[in-house]
């Protein structure tokens, strides 16, 4: 805390008494300024504790008295130190009665005590306070580091921040969502600040601005040192932060800010292995990607996902729609393939995941908008959106995604899927006489095989070709381990004499067993 009139007044080496408005003794000490002028207003800055002589001041008159009075009260001066056995033995009544008037503190100063030592004595206690609030600034900074370097998120960054700021404190993303807040219930209070976290996101970083209302006061800074922000952090407090606070605020900043560059710098090599999967994916080998693919894309091609194609008019608009797809995945959990192709950007993303969600809420928006003269705004996309698929259909649901990509482009829509241009079927088409020949010839090898009791490969190869080469669904399917599943596929290979990561191959397999379901009698 600053040194306030209190304070000096407690100073036992001082000896001041106070003489007028001691019920504003608490009032903050900027600095002691000694001076005769019969107007110093036009010299003070406010805070001051003015120290006086009255060598050129007309004491005694109460109407002069008054108008000095209220000018140093107006400016903001913090109180009077008047010096008795100078020119007067006592205050004169006039001053006493002003100062009583304005409620301005007026403090007498004995004849042994300097103006110097008062003087000294304020400048100490400044020093000592700037002292305390860069020590605290210091050591909030260390913890800040720490946990920032714990790697557990930012929860606890945050935790220890809001403690050295005795307030709230609330990370957005770039969507102005809230990530995390702490203390616990401080979300709900972040979450209606996220208009205001919107509109600091467009201007260029770093940013600041202070909202708030009246249940307390919130700045907002942004992070990064990009074209764009990557985010921002709130803090809440009941009045304006304070040196050791601000240094609090300022770390946060900065190791945020690292964070997140940290965190593109890794998303960079992670997109580098995702490219590297998709090409694998797309080559036909689903098992390599998934083996280079690891903990990181894994888990999404264990289950049904949808490819995506983007295109922008500019850099803008890849910006906020990636930005919008990561920020949804990061809040769900769900893993995402995001891989930069020139001008376009493709995407692996969980079918009925929060991703996909994202990016169709965001084209929706942006149909909704009303075009601007002259053509699409820079953040404008086109996004075509391939079926559901699996590992060993990759190849085939990125052309689904590139014709529907080429239907947006042409119908003026943001996204298309491709499930919109196929809404008919092809299986009335299997009841041909020719066609069920065909499936007859392709399967008969597997069906005699079955029928000599060495297996069960037809209901195998469907059960794996309905899971999109899914093993581990496959295999629960049929009740059966992964492994000998793999085994049964083998087989399939050999007696047929074709490879199942032919995908043309694997479409004539689907049609022959469709074809022959839609031959079988109905049964009873």
């Amino acid at each position: 805390m600053p040194p306030t009139l209190a304070s000096l007044v407690q100073h036992s080496a001082l000896k001041l008494s106070v003489r007028a408005g001691a019920d504003r003794l608490d009032t903050p000490v900027r600095w002691a300024h000694a001076s005769e002028l019969a107007d110093p207003v036009p010299y003070m800055d406010g805070g001051e504790l003015l120290l006086v002589t009255a060598t050129n001041l007309d004491a005694e008159n109460a109407e002069s008295m008054r108008r000095y009075v209220r000018r140093l009260a107006g400016a903001g001066v913090a109180g009077v130190g008047f010096a008795v056995g100078v020119n007067y033995d006592a205050i004169p009544a006039a001053l006493l009665e002003a100062a009583e008037e304005a409620g301005l503190p007026l403090l007498e100063v004995p004849r042994r005590t300097p103006f110097l030592a008062i003087s000294k004595a304020v400048s100490a206690a400044i020093a000592a306070d700037q002292y305390r609030a860069v020590t605290a600034g210091f050591e909030a900074q260390r913890e800040l580091t720490k946990a920032a370097l714990a790697g557990d998120g930012p929860a606890d960054l945050l935790a220890r921040l809001a403690a050295h700021i005795d307030g709230w404190a609330a990370l957005y993303d770039t969507s102005g969502a809230v990530l995390a807040a702490a203390p616990d219930w401080a979300a709900r209070r972040a979450a209606r600040l996220t208009p205001d976290v919107e509109r600091l996101r467009d201007r260029p970083a770093p940013a600041s601005v202070v909202v708030g209302d009246s249940e307390d006061r919130v700045e907002l800074q942004s992070l990064g040192t990009g074209r764009r922000a990557r985010g921002a952090l709130a803090v809440g407090t009941g009045a304006a932060l304070g040196t050791a606070e601000r240094y609090a605020v300022h770390s946060a900043v900065a190791l945020l800010t690292l964070t997140t560059a940290r965190s593109r710098s890794l998303l960079g090599a992670e997109q580098r292995l995702g490219a590297a999967v998709l090409r694998m994916l797309l080559a036909g080998q689903p098992d390599h990607a998934r083996a280079v693919a690891g903990d990181l894309y894994g888990g999404l091609l264990d289950a049904p996902f949808r490819l995506l194609i983007a295109e922008a008019a500019a850099p803008a608009g890849f910006d906020l729609l990636t930005e919008t797809m990561e920020a949804a995945a990061a809040r769900s959990g769900e893993a995402l393939l995001m891989v930069p192709e020139g001008e376009r950007v493709v995407v692996l993303a969980a079918d009925g995941g929060t991703a996909v969600a994202a990016c169709a809420s965001y084209a929706e928006a942006q149909d909704d908008r009303a075009p601007r003269e002259g053509g699409t705004e820079d953040s404008d996309v086109v996004v075509g959106l391939s079926a559901p698929c699996g590992p060993i259909a990759v190849s085939a649901a990125y052309k689904q995604a590139e014709q529907a990509l080429s239907v947006a482009r042409r119908r003026g829509r943001a996204l298309v899927e491709h499930e919109e241009l196929a809404a008919g079927s092809v299986l009335p088409l299997l009841a041909d006489d020719a066609v069920r020949a065909f499936a007859d010839g392709m399967l008969r090898a597997l069906y005699e095989h079955d029928a000599k009791g060495r297996g069960d490969l037809v209901a195998s190869l469907r059960a794996w070709l309905s899971r999109h080469g899914q093993w581990d669904a496959a295999a629960a399917d049929l009740g059966v381990h992964r492994h000998t599943l793999r085994y049964r596929m083998r087989r399939v290979e050999e007696i047929l004499g074709r490879s199942l990561d032919d995908p043309d191959v694997r479409m004539e397999l689907w049609l022959a067993l469709k074809a022959t379901e839609a031959a079988a009698p109905a049964e009873d």
